[in-house]
C-alpha cells in the first residue's frame, strides 16, 4: 500500500485553531484515500520547535529529525501552506531549508533520500499567489530529489482584499474538487511505478 505524509505549514501554532491549510489537505486527503492511499496524520509544523538551518539535525530541542523520519517513511509528501504576501508562507520555507540537508546524504549512487518520491502541494489564500507559491514550493522540492507529477498542486484563491477563507465556504468548489481528483490520481500512479522501479541513480566510477 502506498502511503502519504502530510505537513500544515500554517502559521497556526495550536492544533486546535482552525486552518484552511488543514481543509483543503482534508480535501486531497479524501481523494488519496479513494486512490487506496493510506494518508497519516497531518503534522503542524508551527506546533512542533523546527529549528532554522539546513542540516537534518540542529541539535538539542529540535523537532525536525523526528518529522523527516516520518516524512520519508511515506511514498507521497502533501505540502501545505497558505498564501502571504504572494508567497508560500515562511513556514513552509522553513521545511524546505531543511530538506537543503538532503543535497548531501546521497547514497552510494548519487541519490539523496527523498529520490522515487512524490511530492504535491495544498495552497490556499486570499489574494492571488498560488502559481507564484507553486512555482517555489515544486522547484525547491525537485532541487531536493522529489518528484513532481503532472497537476501537482490544489489551490483556492479567494476575493483580493475579501475576508472569506476556504474553511468557511459552504461548499468545496467543484473545480477545486476536480483537481484534487487529478492530483491524487496522478501522485498515486506516479508514487506506484516509483516504488516498483526506483531510480536507478548513477553507478559509481571504479
Amino acid at each position: 500500500m502506498l502511503t502519504a505524509q502530510p505537513l500544515n505549514c500554517t502559521l497556526k501554532r495550536g492544533t486546535g485553531e482552525p486552518s484552511s491549510t488543514d481543509a483543503m489537505i482534508a480535501v486531497l486527503a479524501e481523494q488519496f484515500a479513494a486512490q487506496g492511499v493510506e494518508v497519516a496524520d497531518t503534522i503542524r509544523i508551527a506546533a512542533h520547535n523546527v529549528l532554522p538551518g539546513v542540516t537534518s539535525d540542529e541539535g538539542e530541542g529540535d523537532d525536525w529529525p523526528a518529522i523527516r523520519e516520518k516524512i520519508l517513511a511515506a511514498d507521497i509528501l502533501i505540502l501545505g501552506t497558505p498564501i502571504w504576501m504572494g508567497q508560500a508562507g515562511s513556514v513552509a520555507k522553513r521545511v524546505l531549508e531543511r530538506m537543503d540537508a538532503f543535497l548531501s546524504e546521497t547514497d552510494g549512487r548519487g541519490r539523496m533520500p527523498s529520490y522515487s518520491k512524490v511530492a504535491v502541494a495544498a495552497i490556499v489564500g486570499n489574494e492571488d499567489g498560488a502559481h507564484a507559491a507553486s512555482a517555489q514550493i515544486f522547484q525547491s522540492l525537485n532541487d531536493v530529489g522529489w518528484t513532481i507529477p503532472a497537476v501537482a498542486a490544489c489551490y483556492w484563491v479567494g476575493e483580493a482584499m475579501g475576508s472569506t477563507d476556504f474553511k468557511d465556504l459552504e461548499k468545496t468548489p467543484d473545480k477545486v474538487l476536480e483537481t484534487a481528483k487529478m492530483v491524487a490520481g496522478n501522485a498515486a500512479h506516479l508514487a506506484g511505478v516509483l516504488k516498483a522501479h526506483a531510480y536507478p541513480g548513477q553507478a559509481q566510477k571504479d
